[in-house]
């Protein structure tokens, strides 16, 4: 249990991505993480974009990110979502400047985008967002997954097992 003792977010709004979403979160608890849902309200049920349900257990303004280990944007829809709530961008913003892990995986971009994070780092999304990612200053690289520092960034759901060994290995070696 390589990650025990290490606390996550993992972001939630409707239309998330349901593998990009409940992957990680269940990869991360194997490892022995706490992994919290969090959403716009707390125990609210979010739906991903093929049903799967998902309960957050904090709304954005209950979280304070000096308490957490990392974050985790997953893909499908919500990030448009996402974005647009100035909480998720400051603890995106918060958890950059603290260089602690963040995890994003297909269109989770759009969230790094909108905290203004990724001028001159290497990063990898869906194809589909490939020209907002460099628009935004980014190198964007067509690999499975791509590290630059505290970034983990992941193209989409068959890229998953690479995506999440590599950000559990970044976590498990994050200030030990």
């Amino acid at each position: 249990m390589r990650l025990k003792n290490k606390q996550v977010i993992a972001l939630v709004d409707h239309d998330f991505e349901d593998l990009e979403l409940w992957y990680p979160v269940l990869r991360l608890q194997e490892e022995g993480a706490t992994v919290h849902l969090v959403g716009k309200e707390a125990e609210k049920v979010y739906h991903g974009k093929y049903g799967v349900p998902a309960i957050s257990e904090f709304a954005f303004s209950d979280v304070c990110v000096d308490d957490y280990d990392a974050i985790l944007v997953p893909g499908g829809w919500a990030p448009d979502k996402l974005r647009r709530y100035s909480e998720v961008i400051q603890m995106v913003q918060a958890m950059n400047e603290q260089q602690k892990p963040i995890g994003q995986i297909c269109h989770a971009g759009w969230v790094l985008i909108s905290a203004n994070i990724l001028t001159n780092k290497k990063v990898t999304s869906t194809p589909g967002i490939k020209d907002d990612m460099m628009n935004a200053g980014a190198t964007w690289i067509n690999e499975p997954v791509v590290v630059d520092g505290h970034l983990i960034s992941s193209r989409r759901p068959p890229d998953l097992p690479a995506y999440m060994k590599t950000f559990c290995d970044v976590l498990a070696d994050k200030n030990q």
